[in-house]
């Protein structure tokens, strides 16, 4: 089950530390494997949160998650999105940024830095809107009730998410325009920025969570229309609609996913270049982190852990809000990337403990009433 399920990710990891000695002999090797760790840690509450919506999808879709997804993951985010992020923000082209990547890693470091407002606001608001409305929707199971259930009282009024998200962007970007102001206003235009990045960070969440949720809510119905659908076709021998229902339902869930690994990954990569700008290395270590995560996230469904340990999806969400804060922050502040790592892993752990404990009064009552 094990190598069934992870054994892409130690081909990958064995592929890479190869290319990493190829690369830049064992200073490289020493490299890729800290930002593999890095990765993991970072993105361990993304596989928990992954798994909450990976296990109402089909085999094969688990499957694309894992192959199709994972060219994204690695490629589109650990290596495309920085060059096009410096070539958007710096006004040069495509061609120059990855020159730049290659030639002038000092100076591209500076130019991924600088864009940092903009990345932040963008994933941090994304993440923000998980949070928010995760806690705000009333829940049979609650981890921590004294909290959860006045959210899920005030999650009956309309928008209040979206209120509260942006509100959480005002504040923000009106602190660094008043910051960029006291130091002579040279990031005057970069508050523009983050709140321009923030609104798109929202409408992002906006359609695709909301088309995801949509046929999400639908998808059951679509199954059974699929299954009637069928005994229909077998007499007429006509193809079945149902069918490109439920591919559309799945296609937008794996949309959402890809979105959201994307948010994840915004402080993986950021934090890279604290170990690193060379990033060709920098490729390969997240890289290699990201189909950890991504193993992960189908060991989780597969094993039913979730349904198992109730309280894990609560703590992963909860540290998703803490991240979506962190990354809101780092806009005006430095957080160091072991405290934005520590945060997830504490909750993590926490929310696991919870549901130990849970299951085990459950057993302890079970066992009192048999008795």
């Amino acid at each position: 089950m094990v190598l069934k399920t992870f054994g892409w990710s130690f081909a990958v990891t064995a592929l890479g530390l190869a290319a990493a000695v190829f690369y830049g002999g064992w200073t490289g090797f020493g490299i890729v494997a800290i930002l593999s760790i890095l990765e993991i840690s970072l993105s361990f509450d993304n596989a928990v949160v992954n798994a909450g919506i990976l296990k109402k999808m089909s085999a094969f879709w688990q499957k694309i998650f894992l192959t199709v997804g994972v060219l994204i993951a690695v490629f589109g985010m650990r290596l495309v999105f920085p060059v096009v992020i410096v070539a958007i923000t710096a006004g040069i082209g495509p061609v120059e940024a990855v020159d730049l990547a290659l030639n002038d890693k000092d100076m591209y470091q500076q130019l991924v830095t600088d864009a940092h407002p903009a990345i932040a606001a963008f994933g941090g608001m994304f993440l923000l809107m998980i949070f928010l409305d995760f806690i705000f929707e009333d829940r049979d199971i609650k981890w921590l009730a004294w909290l959860e259930r006045p959210l899920a009282k005030l999650g009956k009024i309309d928008m209040l998410s979206a209120c509260i998200a942006l509100i959480a962007l005002l504040i923000t970007s009106m602190t660094f325009a008043a910051n960029a102001h006291q130091h002579g206003g040279a990031h005057v235009d970069k508050a523009q920025t983050v709140l321009v990045s923030g609104i798109a960070g929202l409408i992002t969440y906006m359609i695709v969570g909301g088309l995801s949720g949509y046929f999400e809510n639908r998808l059951e119905e679509e199954e059974e229309a699929e299954h009637e659908a069928e005994e229909e076709a077998k007499k007429s021998g006509k193809p079945v609609s149902a069918v490109v229902m439920a591919g559309k339902a799945a296609f937008f869930m794996f949309l959402y996913l890809e979105v959201l690994d994307a948010s994840f990954s915004f402080d993986g990569v950021i934090g890279a270049f604290a170990i690193t700008n060379d990033i060709v290395l920098m490729a390969l270590g997240l890289g290699i982190g990201a189909m950890y995560v991504r193993s992960l996230t189908v060991y989780l469904v597969r094993q039913g852990t979730l349904d198992d340990y109730v309280y894990l999806e609560h703590g992963a969400h909860y540290a998703i809000g803490a991240l979506a804060v962190i990354l809101l922050v780092t806009i005006q502040y430095e957080i160091h990337e072991v405290i934005t790592g520590l945060v997830g892993v504490v909750l993590i752990a926490w929310s696991f403990w919870s549901s130990v404990r849970r299951n085990k009064r459950l057993e302890r009552e079970g066992s009192t009433a048999e008795a």
